[in-house]
């Protein structure tokens, strides 16, 4: 039987690749709690096509 919770997977997405140019996205999925974020979440992660530290915002 699953288990039953408010646990849902999430995409992020790099807000700083789409005005660079260059091709390709920077795309994490991860988990996040509903009912403790109900908002969206902002991560700071690793681009590895700019090869560098950048935000990353929910989609969907």
């Amino acid at each position: 039987m699953a288990k039953k919770g408010n646990r849902v997977q999430v995409i992020l997405e790099c807000t700083e690749h789409k005005t660079s140019g260059q091709a390709g996205t920077s795309r994490y999925i991860t988990t996040k709690n509903k009912k403790n974020t109900p908002e969206r979440i902002e991560l700071k992660k690793f681009n590895p096509i700019l090869k560098k530290v950048t935000v990353h915002k929910e989609i969907k």
